[in-house]
């Protein structure tokens, strides 16, 4: 990638971001960006290589998200993530008792087929559990403050998430996380990469993430990513990122 192509992915995956960084006390550490192979240094919170079952039934989320798209996102792309990523670790010699965090923490060592369905594995298992029909959830105290501290307010926080969403050019996915110097910041990432891996251009531990390939939303939204990322918004499940932000 040249010099300024790269100034350029950094320049845009930061966004509005560089404003938006803050210092979380009592956080606890994060382990170094190189060095994240015991999951304990980083979060309780961990995944497997095997696809969980939803935790809701296909409508849950209309009119949000329509009933076809759940039924095609979860068991026609999601579970070829599962399939491939665990093809991948038996041909690499990965040990699939381990959490795949202890893999996308050093993505690099492995091949482009890891890398891609072991992100989009983990991506999309955590994004089952970010949404919810369930629209009376809430951020927690704590985190409604470090959100207030950083961004100004909640709704310049969704702004800003936002334009990260819509703005993440092809396929990808946008995501608040704690970076690993504990500062909460809006990236996002292409394809199915993300913050946990060691090729990620900003690092950290992903609190909300949201997927904005086209099968996310198209059948229902065509090329309106806008709306889809606005109702978004309805069914995120706050109890989840709550638990991910006390995690650290």
């Amino acid at each position: 990638m040249k010099q300024s192509s790269r100034r350029n992915f950094i320049g845009q995956s930061a966004l509005a971001g560089i404003g938006a960084l803050i210092t979380l006390p009592n956080l606890g550490a994060l382990a170094a960006s190189n060095n994240m192979t015991n999951t304990s240094n980083f979060s309780p919170i961990t995944t497997g290589f095997d696809q969980q079952p939803l935790p809701y039934v296909y409508s849950a989320l209309e009119p949000s998200i329509d009933t076809l798209t759940m039924d095609i996102h979860y068991n026609k792309h999601a579970a070829a993530y599962s399939k491939n990523l665990k093809e991948a670790a038996l041909a690499e010699g990965v040990d699939t008792s381990k959490p795949l965090e202890d893999v996308l923490y050093k993505i690099s060592k492995y091949s482009v087929k890891m890398r891609n369905n072991g992100g989009g594995h983990y991506n999309h298992e955590m994004f089952w559990k970010l949404l919810s029909a369930d629209t009376t959830t809430q951020p927690s105290a704590k985190l409604l403050a470090a959100i207030n501290t950083g961004f100004g307010s909640m709704d310049e926080m969704k702004k800003q998430f936002n334009t990260a969403a819509t703005t993440r050019f092809g396929s990808g996915w946008a995501w608040l996380i704690i970076t690993n110097d504990k500062k909460l910041a809006i990236i996002s990432t292409p394809n199915q990469d993300n913050p946990l891996m060691d090729i990620a251009e900003v690092k950290g531990f992903p609190l909300i993430g949201l997927d904005v390939w086209e099968h996310a939303y198209y059948l229902k939204y065509q090329n309106r990513r806008a709306d889809y990322i606005a109702s978004f918004w309805k069914i995120l499940n706050w109890n989840t990122v709550n638990t991910r932000f006390e995690s650290i």
